[in-house]
């Protein structure tokens, strides 16, 4: 009863390790692999792979991100259920090689001559004949006639009859190994080129990503892979003049240091652009040291012309800035002072502001152009170049009448959004502002004067999340094409006694004469003036147009229409005065009357308006800057490249062989005749029947039966 029990025992065993193999050789097995595979590439190229968390986290919110980041999505092709995916489907593959192989080759190596006559009068494809010459004559010219066709012959003796077997195609099986072969290698390729190296060395040699901030010389060897790591993708960014030996691998909570077997040292950055602003080719100069025989070399590096150097590739993968030395005037935007100081800072650094209120802000240098390509005719599109919206965010509450018939005075961007004017605005800076408390505002500033609806301004962009678009402050350039009118004008708006002696020489200016009445108009327009400057220099909680609108409310809607207009008219007369006596005041000559300068005060004006949605406690305009260039070059090392290439090459041969070569097998049994003479049975067959294997039979068929 035991030998028995252990019997049923181990063929139970036997048989579910057999319905095992049955799967995971199966075609369905396979094929839902495949499309797991499928489905996993499309994330990896809809989503952006292997970017800084953050852009995650302000892309999908908190809880998405979480979720996404359980799932492995942000490195997909590194993910343990990818990696797991593609074993699989190396296991399937191999197997259904394994079990199906040898029986393809045996049968490319077989004749199959142990078929019989009554077998093949079964054919659907046959014929038989009679023939006057005796056997073995007709069966060597029958031979002869195959293997002139390009057939494979085998003569064969048998039941005191002659059998041919002949073949061709059999090739055909070499496509079926040759395919799925392919599959096996482009996997095997793709997962020695993946992460499982690194993975390895962090889950045996207690390799851990590095999170924190220091110089990479510095960094602790457990977050460094050696010379010997076998397979890696990481970047390394040069400034001009400066040289690296390293590359950074980004990984999901941190980055690993891949030290390299030579050094890189940055000559020169070359650049050129398209007349649209996109780079038309960029290439680095540069010398590279072996650190192990001394010996250097120089090279040129460009985009699709790597340079390969010890079995690493190192790629032109994009520019940087590398940390241009910059130079700005900046500008209080708030106060009766018109301040300004020199500051100076460095791309990517960070600069204390001491000019701003208790030194509470710091200046973080995020960006440098040397120059900017954008379509001035699309100035109201909200884009991130010079051709974005105005500061002004959405101004809820306003009266709507009242806020669209003041749309000709504020600065809304051109009219013509279709069309396409491309120019080179000039220089710009990216920084940020950040607090005590750390909140930050984003801020672009050009540093010169650009056209935009037939006037020069220039544009100080803005934005509270990195996600969002820059909206724009446009300062109109004065005579020397720089801010100072404009700040000097702003300061005398936030002093009083200055709006007072302002609404005074407006007063006297528009209403003339002595005696008692013309002094009682001359103080209610005096009055007036005044409170025109005051509500629109925010004495208020609010300022600008926003402020006229409120007080304009008040009015009865009947009456709201004129008290506009005479408002207005008396606030462009009282800026007016208000700026000459700002000019007074500095120690320069009055400003004249004419087109241009009014021109520039209607500008001047609406930015002021403006201004009070910049929400920055200066301005800082660009005055001059020493470029540094950056080059940022993708180094890899791939063994698993060259697999790949020969999977492809069995893939192509697989491919055509299934495709384009069919396989024929051709019979012919040959008997003597009772007159001396023989009898001839022929028969064909191949595994896709087509009207072509239909036409070649016949001709087949003609050729052999035709008379010696």
């Amino acid at each position: 009863m035991t030998g028995s029990t252990a019997g049923i025992q181990l063929k139970t065993r036997q048989r579910w390790v057999a319905e095992i193999v049955e799967l995971f050789s199966s075609m369905r097995f396979a094929i839902s692999l495949l499309t797991l595979i499928a489905v996993a590439s499309i994330i990896g190229t809809v989503l952006q792979q292997n970017q800084p968390m953050p852009n995650y986290v302000n892309q999908f919110g908190p809880f998405w991100f979480e979720v996404f980041g359980k799932l492995g999505l942000y490195a997909v092709y590194s993910a343990w259920w990818f990696l797991m995916i593609m074993g699989f489907l190396v296991l399937s593959t191999s197997l259904c090689i394994a079990r199906n192989g040898p029986k393809m080759l045996k049968d490319i190596g077989s004749w199959r001559e142990n078929v019989r006559e009554q077998s093949l009068r079964n054919f659907h494809h046959k014929a038989e004949w009679t023939a006057a010459t005796p056997v073995a004559g007709l069966a060597q010219q029958l031979a002869q006639r195959i293997g002139a066709n390009g057939y494979k012959v085998k003569l064969v003796e048998k039941d005191g009859a002659t059998l041919i077997a002949a073949k061709k195609g059999a090739a055909n099986k070499w496509g079926y190994i040759f395919a799925h072969s392919a599959i096996v290698i482009i996997c095997l390729g793709g997962l020695l080129d993946s992460d499982l190296p690194i993975r390895f060395q962090q889950w045996f040699y207690d390799k851990t990503p590095f999170a924190g901030n220091g110089v990479i010389s510095q960094i602790p060897a457990e977050h460094r892979l050696g010379l010997g790591n076998p397979t890696f993708r990481g970047n390394t960014l040069i400034p001009e003049g400066a040289s690296s030996s390293t590359a950074i691998i980004p990984q999901q909570n941190g980055v690993m240091i891949q030290d390299l077997p030579f050094t890189i040292q940055l000559k020169r950055f070359v650049i050129d652009y398209y007349s649209t602003g996109m780079p038309k080719l960029f290439a680095s100069d540069v010398i590279v040291r072996d650190n192990a025989t001394g010996k250097d070399f120089a090279a040129t590096i460009k985009v699709n012309e790597p340079l390969i150097y010890n079995g690493i590739a190192v790629y032109q993968s994009s520019f940087e800035d590398g940390g241009s030395k910059l130079r700005l005037t900046g500008h209080a935007m708030t106060g009766a002072d018109d301040k300004r100081f020199e500051i100076a800072g460095e791309v990517n650094g960070s600069t204390p502001l001491s000019a701003a209120k208790d030194n509470e802000y710091t200046v973080e240098w995020s960006g440098f152009r040397p120059f900017n390509v954008e379509n001035m005719n699309n100035s109201g599109n909200g884009g991130n170049g010079a051709s974005g919206g105005d500061v002004r965010s959405v101004n809820k509450g306003v009266n709507k009448s009242f806020a669209e018939g003041l749309d000709k005075h504020l600065g809304s961007g051109a009219k013509n959004a279709n069309s396409k004017d491309l120019k080179n605005v000039g220089p710009s800076v990216q920084y940020k502002l950040r607090d005590k408390t750390g909140q930050a505002r984003e801020f672009l500033n050009y540093m010169q004067p650009v056209q935009v609806d037939g006037a020069y301004v220039f544009l100080a962009g803005v934005r509270d999340m990195p996600d969002e678009q820059f909206r724009y402050l446009r300062i109109p350039a004065d005579d020397e094409d720089s801010v100072d009118e404009w700040m000097r004008l702003r300061a005398a708006l936030a002093n009083p006694a200055l709006r007072t002696e302002a609404a005074a020489r407006y007063a006297r200016q528009a209403m003339k004469g002595d005696g008692a009445n013309a002094q009682q108009l001359r103080d209610q327009v005096q009055q007036s003036a005044l409170r025109g400057l005051s509500i629109f220099a925010g004495d208020g909680k609010e300022s600008g147009y926003i402020a006229v609108s409120r007080f304009i409310e008040k009015i009865p809607a009947a009456e709201q229409e004129k008290a506009a207009d005479i408002f207005m008219k008396i606030l462009n007369g009282s800026m007016w005065e208000l700026w000459q006596v700002a000019r007074e005041k500095a120690g320069l000559k009055a400003m004249g009357t004419d087109e241009k300068h009014a021109r520039f005060l209607q500008l001047a004006i609406n930015a002021m308006a403006d201004a009070g949605f910049y929400h920055a406690p200066v301005y800082l305009k660009l005055s001059g800057f020493d470029e540094i260039k950056a080059s940022v070059f993708q180094v890899t090392r791939s063994p698993g490249k060259k697999v790949v290439y020969l999977g492809c090459l069995f893939l192509v041969l697989g491919v055509f062989s299934m495709l384009y070569i069919r396989e024929r097998r051709l019979w012919v049994w040959i008997r003597p005749q009772d007159d001396a003479g023989s009898h001839a049975l022929m028969a064909m067959s191949t595994q896709r029947k087509t009207m072509d294997f239909d036409k070649e039979f016949e001709l087949l068929k003609a050729k052999l039966t035709q008379t010696a």
